[in-house]
């Protein structure tokens, strides 16, 4: 409930209702009367900034985002801190996200899904608001405080384990080149590939975004070249269930005729048929330790480092299997 609620209800102006909030003189007794009753009937009371937190994200649109969330919640209880969730969403017409409100509010701190641009990581230090970055999609200058993963390790990890079983022809539906965790990615597929003495064929590597619909259509095109893929690793479990769904359209058997292997260990990974092996991202522990050091800054603290990566690590389930045909 806002002052503003209050003051429009009451049909008075918001310093008003300001004054009865802080007991300061100046208000007749009538309307002092009728501003505390509305203030007792919705339950509105002073909130104390400095035991607030904001958890800021670009677009919240999928299973991902409340992974974050949850991590986020967690530490924010243990240490009697609210939490306001904010969306941005990107001006259509330069793409960036609006910051002006998170700056009004002056929060104890914030924890940035959202890409911040330089100028606005200096907005939120002029306000004297620390931040941390989560999981990073670009380079950042030194000192600027952030948690993410062991991408490339986790790519490498993937790749490895269908290599064990005796893959060769090992696909990979790559995310943006732009978006630093997809290169990492990336990366880290190729490092395995060249250890096993395998050459990249370039054509067995797709880069599209990071939706279901764009790894079905990526899986299409693989799964129709004249010498198709006997494995594909995906760059996020999106993208795997995308081609979950490329594979049965084409007839074709997990893991008998192609094993498929995502990035994420979302929880639903576990419930498709058949479960899914994925690289377990450990977000909910990302996002709790992105809390507790945006929280230490927030105090004023001095913290040993400002930039941490948490270990990925493989989840072998049934999506995987040795080729039927394995090559000579």
């Amino acid at each position: 409930m806002t002052i503003s609620y209050i003051a429009e209800t009451a049909g008075v102006s918001i310093p008003t209702v300001s004054k009865v909030i802080n007991g300061r003189s100046g208000v007749s007794p009538d309307t002092r009367a009728r501003v505390e009753a509305l203030i007792s009937e919705y339950g509105y009371r002073k909130v104390n900034r400095r035991n607030m937190m904001e958890l800021v994200f670009g677009e919240l649109e999928d299973m991902w985002g409340i992974e974050v969330i949850r991590g986020v919640e967690r530490v924010a209880r243990e240490h009697r801190v609210g939490v306001v969730l904010t969306e941005f969403g990107p001006r259509r017409d330069t793409g960036e996200h609006p910051i002006d409100e998170t700056l009004a509010r002056r929060p104890a701190c914030v924890v940035t899904v959202a890409q911040l641009s330089e100028e606005q990581r200096d907005q939120l230090r002029a306000k004297d608001i620390p931040f941390v970055v989560f999981d990073p999609t670009t380079e950042l200058p030194d000192g600027v405080p952030f948690v993410g993963a062991t991408n490339w390790a986790g790519g490498r990890a993937a790749t490895r384990h269908l290599i064990e079983l005796g893959h060769r022809r090992i696909a990979m539906i790559a995310g943006p080149d732009r978006v630093l965790c997809c290169r990492a990615r990336l990366d880290g597929y190729r490092s395995a590939l060249e250890a096993a003495g395998l050459s990249a064929d370039p054509g067995l590597v797709v880069r599209t975004d990071l939706t279901r619909e764009d790894g079905r259509t990526a899986a299409i095109g693989l799964l129709n070249r004249a010498e198709r893929p006997t494995a594909i690793f995906a760059c996020n479990d999106l993208q795997a269930l995308g081609v979950y769904q490329a594979a049965r359209e084409l007839g074709l058997r997990i893991p008998v005729d192609l094993s498929v292997v995502g990035f994420d260990d979302l929880p639903i990974t576990a419930l498709v048929d058949p479960p899914l092996t994925t690289v377990h991202q450990p977000l909910t522990e990302m996002a709790a330790a992105a809390t507790e050091l945006a929280l230490a800054l927030g105090r004023g603290e001095e913290t040993p480092q400002v930039g941490l990566e948490l270990a990925t690590t493989l989840t072998v389930r049934e999506s995987t299997s040795p080729p039927v045909c394995p090559p000579e």
